[in-house]
């Protein structure tokens, strides 16, 4: 069984396979619906279901209220549709040509930029290169099902190297092994690009990139892209982490911000230590933004890194009236190993 589905946006139509979901069906077809976790976490894929019937699948309450359920919106990672759905969505109109691939990859190397951050270069086989924009992420794809999420830390113009910064999350499933296990050499199997996040060239407002931890990674890509197309439109980049160890690329914003007239870095730090000797800015990330930007209607906003520190920024952004379509995300769910 089959249900037809049409956006009423864009008049787009498309077809949902049994059990399937409608942001799974609508990427299948070229279909590019807003999306990030794909888990339910989130809350980017939310949409608005205009006639017809789903299963409203499983998912996070702050992902979506039960007023907003009331109100005709489902999540379309999770939704899956029990009859022809018209609804109500906005599709990314650039990402859309991208075909998503299967690819295997070596590990050419494996570099510790922090205790706790690995950076892995990837390279892919003789003659091969993967289509993506910058800020994209890809799936590893583990046995038994199982894939974790890593954002691309290069930009689309030397996609001849793929690089992630994966942080150790004790118990994580993969971050473990990639940490004690893993080798220079290993191959290994992704799925990609996916995403939504990543810089948009039609627009001229200055850009505010808020990053959280190894949330520097896409949005690294994000600037070099930027850096090489010459795009002149104002960026800053606020980096937050706890101590002065955690800014494990602080030299290469440093030299942006030399190099490029239009971009400023600042880094924050919310728990220095004393040996970090820091004179720069202390707490929040989202708050230094909000102090620096009281009045955020002219800005777009990029924000990439751990949930809470997104749930903070959409509320700070709402207040300094940034408007809701001009916040880009990214929100890292971090999986651990499944109970034996």
């Amino acid at each position: 069984m089959t249900f037809k589905i049409r956006n009423k946006s864009s008049g787009r139509e498309f077809i949902a396979e049994k059990l399937e979901t409608v942001l799974a069906a609508a990427l299948r077809q070229g279909v590019m619906l807003p999306y990030s976790c794909r888990n339910g976490a989130c809350g980017t894929c939310k949409g608005k279901l205009i006639s017809g019937k789903v299963d409203y699948g499983t998912y996070e309450a702050k992902a979506m209220s039960v007023a907003e359920k009331e109100n005709g919106y489902a999540l379309f990672c999770q939704a899956r549709p029990l009859s022809n759905l018209v609804i109500e969505a906005k599709e990314i109109a650039v990402a859309k040509d991208i075909p998503i691939r299967i690819m295997p990859a070596r590990v050419v190397q494996m570099e510790k930029l922090a205790e706790d951050v690995m950076r892995l270069s990837l390279k892919l086989a003789e003659g091969q290169r993967l289509q993506f924009l910058a800020g994209q992420y890809i799936d590893i794809l583990l046995s038994g099902n199982q894939r974790r999420s890593f954002s691309l830390a290069t930009s689309p113009l030397s996609d001849e190297m793929l690089q992630l910064h994966i942080r150790h999350v004790p118990g994580g499933y993969y971050t473990d092994h990639v940490f004690s296990k893993m080798k220079e050499k290993d191959l290994l199997r992704f799925q990609g690009p996916f995403g939504v996040f990543f810089l948009r060239e039609d627009s001229e407002r200055p850009a505010i990139l808020i990053a959280g931890g190894t949330g520097f990674a896409p949005i690294k890509g994000m600037l070099e892209y930027a850096f090489a197309q010459g795009i002149k439109r104002p960026l800053h980049l606020y980096w937050g982490v706890r101590a002065k160890s955690d800014l494990y690329l602080q030299n290469l914003p440093a030299m942006w911000a030399k190099e490029h007239k239009n971009f400023k870095f600042t880094p924050v730090l919310s728990e220095p230590k004393p040996e970090d000797h820091w004179n720069g800015r202390q707490g929040w990330v989202h708050e230094a933004v909000a102090g620096d930007h009281p009045d955020l209607s002219q800005h777009e906003v990029y924000a990439s890194g751990p949930p809470p520190m997104i749930d903070a920024i959409k509320g700070m952004v709402k207040k300094h009236r940034l408007p809701e379509d001009r916040l880009f995300f990214d929100s890292f769910e971090f999986a651990h190993a499944p109970a034996s």
